[in-house]
């Protein structure tokens, strides 16, 4: 981190610009990122087990969802290890199946509002842990639980669209499967491309130069998207 903190007061500079642009450009996404009323329609008008839609409309949340998306870019930032991607990935699929399934099967709901800040406040935490911020402080963090517990949130917040979708109850099991195994193709395929990209990039002399501001970008975007919700819970 020796040449990269050398720029840090320059490069920390990022941060606030970074949530101001989003800030001022996301507010529609935000809303965006809810249940498109066309697929709500769909799923409304189903009765029963529909395996290939659910799969869809899984894959699609998850590719579409940003704020995963960042969170996903900031778990594989740093992994050099095929092992380790498949570790952490699999720490957040456990959290996120977890209450995806027991939060709609048991009905049990949260505010979209809260549970989309605390994605936000996940992405800080990954850009934070990128740039030991934690270490120096001396707070010492197992990144493995913590991807769990946010895993956890992060399935809750699907567990809420799915409710959104009101799907019937006739073959809901079925169908919550189905959108589960579409989330992790989703997954997979979001990976795919940011695991190759980041190899790529490691092979060039401009990832130790801008790894550290990518990561404060990555802070800026989560406490972007944190503060686009406190916003939406405080005016709702």
């Amino acid at each position: 981190m020796g040449a990269l903190g050398r720029h840090s007061g320059a490069l920390a500079l990022l941060a606030p610009l970074a949530v101001a642009a989003l800030y001022l450009l996301l507010p529609e996404l935000a809303l965006a990122h809810d249940v498109a009323e066309g697929d709500k329609a769909f799923v409304q008008s189903i009765d029963g087990p529909a395996i290939f839609p659910f799969v869809y409309l899984g894959a699609k949340h998850m590719v579409t969802g940003y704020d995963h998306i960042a969170f996903l870019v900031g778990v594989v930032f740093f992994l050099l290890r095929l092992k380790d991607v498949v570790l952490y990935v699999s720490m957040f699929t456990i959290g996120h199946s977890i209450t995806l399934l027991g939060g709609v099967l048991l009905g049990i709901g949260a505010n979209a509002y809260v549970i989309d800040a605390i994605i936000g406040l996940s992405v800080v935490y990954k850009g934070v842990e990128n740039i030991g911020g934690f270490a120096k402080i001396g707070l010492k963090i197992d990144t493995r639980a913590a991807v769990l517990v946010f895993g956890l949130f992060h399935g809750m917040g699907l567990a809420t669209k799915v409710m959104d979708l009101e799907v019937s109850p006739n073959g809901l099991l079925t169908n919550l499967i189905s959108f589960n195994v579409g989330v992790e193709l989703g997954q997979v395929i979001v990976l795919a491309f940011v695991v190759t990209l980041f190899a790529t990039w490691r092979q060039k002399p401009s990832f130790g130069k801008y790894a550290f501001a990518a990561n404060i970008a990555l802070v800026g975007v989560g406490l972007a998207l944190t503060a686009i919700q406190i916003q939406g819970y405080l005016s709702s």
